[in-house]
């Protein structure tokens, strides 16, 4: 798959590159350091990245403003995205050819070629794998800045189960170039006064059941009284995460025509569930959205059976 990827670059001009909505480190980074990789090993080539600025993870890298036309003949490739309908972006096929770089499982097989590959840690180690099959192949401080962050935002810098001896050996690579790796953790986990105030009331309101389960609702009324978005509140989600007997915990942040639920995980499988909710996403970290808050304590019940069960 790799060597299908490399040709396929060689074969076009232009590259524009997608990634999922809402983004997160993996999702950015694992869009720009493709990017990078292609920039830096084919000068000549114009090379794009799209898709909806993120506030908090614009020091990763800014987004390129295009045109429709630049499309037209182009190679498209989406990072990070199981499902289109997650793609930011909805211009992705308007290009010659589509292609998948994910790790989630497969719940909608759209590209041609698709590489996927469940066992990863990320989509950023996904990438981060080219080099290490071509050692040839230049390895910028900024691609390999943007690959870490990717890595370190998807295992929860190192401690998530989705971590083996070839997530260690990607993030070996990367370090090797002189990117400052000090300014960026301090970057990533910086917070506003807003979103700490913020943080200090859904440790102060979080529930836990006797089944395990965390979960905090906060209405779109309180995150504006806060002067943040539900993006900043969502952000939140691992607040109360070291909390004794938790096993799994869900934040729901209202938005003006739905409800947003960040489902993470110590054990249960929670990804089917996310997926009864319309969303989806690993076992041990999910998304979903609920149309009332009705419909959230249904989803906290249906959290509770599956702790009950672990």
């Amino acid at each position: 798959m790799i060597n299908k990827l490399l040709e396929l670059v060689k074969q076009y001009q232009t590259i524009i590159i997608h990634r999922h909505v809402r983004p997160d480190p993996d999702a950015i980074g694992s869009q720009g350091g493709l990017a990078y990789l292609i920039r830096d090993n084919f000068p000549n080539k114009n090379v794009y990245v799209v898709g909806e600025e993120s506030e908090s993870l614009q020091f990763l890298m800014p987004m390129d403003n295009i045109e429709d036309q630049i499309y037209s003949g182009a190679l498209v490739i989406v990072c990070d995205t199981a499902n289109r309908e997650r793609i930011s972006d909805t211009r992705y096929s308007n290009g010659a050819e589509l292609v998948k770089i994910d790790h989630h499982p497969v719940v909608d097989a759209y590209g041609d070629p698709q590489w996927v590959n469940t066992q990863s840690s990320s989509t950023s180690e996904m990438i981060t794998s080219i080099y290490q099959t071509h050692p040839e192949l230049k390895l910028s401080p900024e691609a390999a800045r943007l690959l870490f962050a990717g890595i370190v935002g998807d295992t929860g810098r190192f401690q998530f189960s989705n971590v083996t001896s070839d997530t260690y050996l990607a993030a070996a690579r990367l370090v090797k170039q002189s990117f400052d790796r000090q300014s960026f953790f301090n970057q990533l986990y910086q917070r506003s006064l807003a979103q700490t105030r913020l943080n200090g009331y859904v440790l102060e309101h979080f529930t836990l059941t006797e089944e395990g389960v965390g979960f905090v609702k906060l209405s779109q009324e309180l995150i504006r009284s806060y002067k943040l978005n539900p993006s900043d509140a969502s952000a939140l989600v691992n607040s109360f995460a070291n909390v004794e007997h938790l096993k799994a915990w869900v934040l729901f942040s209202e938005e003006d025509t739905v409800i947003r639920a960040r489902l993470r995980s110590k054990g249960p499988e929670i990804n089917q569930l996310a997926a009864k909710y319309n969303g989806g996403g690993h076992p041990m970290a999910s998304g979903a959205s609920v149309r009332s808050w009705d419909e959230a304590d249904q989803l906290i019940q249906d959290l509770c059976m599956l702790c009950k069960k672990d």
